[in-house]
């Protein structure tokens, strides 16, 4: 048991990378982000560099390596799927030449996103959609969201759907054009790093959860030796920045200082109900770590989009710690 956890756990050290980045936001507003990308991607970061730079988007490497990961997973030439944007049959074009051709789509994605005060989401979302996505969210009150993609989606496949199984479609579905949720399957490998909260104590909290990221979901574990379940993770991770929690969510939730998901800061915790069947009102817990997104004991333990149809189905509101 020992030496196959010895095996797993040196597995993700060799094919996992985390590396920091700035990523520009309309020229003025910007993010950290730690980068969870596999070795195949990872062996094209140098090829992307060289592209990036050459495009005017050198501060979009991170942004283009998640995009391969969830294109291609850095497997077979066309690694970046852009044949078909130069007219070419899918996968006809060589690594090097799909991931020039792909990033320099992006770049002319990056410079419509700018002249039209969009946001990065938008680009993102329409290097799977095509670049009148940014048009439509200009129009449309100029930021990415869900619901935005949906709508287009829906008008571009006349309200048809095809069967979805992807987690990241809550209902099993999504409509025949593009992919309404690419957003969401390219920030599974963009989340907030430890160096971007600025608080000591957070530091200390994401530190120590973020030794378990992708470990399996255990209801009622609370420590590394048994695995963890949602409250067993944050109190546990708490502790080691100097705070006790109570061991439930219910009780983690009647300790904080209830605020809305707006005010929310990151270090708080979130919290959800009717997750499970039970007598208690509070079925889950998480902790913020910004821009709507949570770190939390799910199954693996790891981040989460808090405006997908199913954490805001059962989203209560964030908790603060009293002093």
């Amino acid at each position: 048991m020992f030496l196959k956890f010895l095996v797993i756990t040196v597995l993700r050290h060799y094919l996992i990378l985390q590396f920091t980045s700035l990523i520009i936001l309309n020229q003025s507003l910007y993010l950290t982000c730690t980068l969870f990308i596999l070795g195949p991607v990872l062996k094209y970061k140098s090829t992307v560099e060289k592209y990036c730079k050459e495009f005017g988007i050198p501060d979009q490497v991170t942004v283009i390596l998640a995009i391969m990961q969830v294109e291609s997973g850095g497997k077979g030439s066309d690694v970046m799927q852009s044949s078909e944007s130069l007219g070419q049959a899918p996968g006809s074009l060589s690594p090097d030449a799909s991931i020039k051709q792909g990033v320099k789509y992006f770049a002319s994605l990056i410079k419509s996103m700018k002249a039209t005060k969009t946001d990065l989401n938008t680009a993102i979302q329409s290097y799977n959609f095509g670049g009148a996505f940014i048009n439509y969210v200009a129009t449309h009150g100029k930021k990415y969201s869900l619901q935005i993609a949906s709508d287009f989606a829906k008008e571009k496949a006349g309200g048809k759907k095809v069967t979805y199984t992807n987690p990241v479609s809550d209902e099993g579905w999504r409509y025949a054009y593009g992919n309404m949720f690419y957003v969401s399957l390219v920030s599974q490998y963009l989340s907030p790093t430890v160096a971007n909260f600025s608080d000591k104590t957070v530091k200390a909290i994401m530190t120590e959860a973020l030794e378990y990221q992708g470990t399996p979901y255990v209801f009622g574990g609370s420590t590394p030796t048994t695995g963890f379940d949602c409250s067993g993770l944050t109190s546990w991770a708490y502790a080691k920045a100097g705070i006790q929690l109570p061991r439930t969510a219910q009780a983690q939730y009647d300790a904080t200082q209830h605020i809305s998901i707006k005010s929310a800061k990151a270090g708080d915790l979130v919290f959800f109900k009717g997750t499970y069947a039970t007598s208690d009102y509070i079925t889950h817990v998480g902790i913020y770590v910004g821009n709507m997104r949570m770190y939390n004991a799910g199954d693996p333990l790891g981040y989460a989009d808090l405006n997908t149809a199913y954490w805001q189905a059962h989203l209560v509101g964030a908790g603060r710690i009293k002093k």
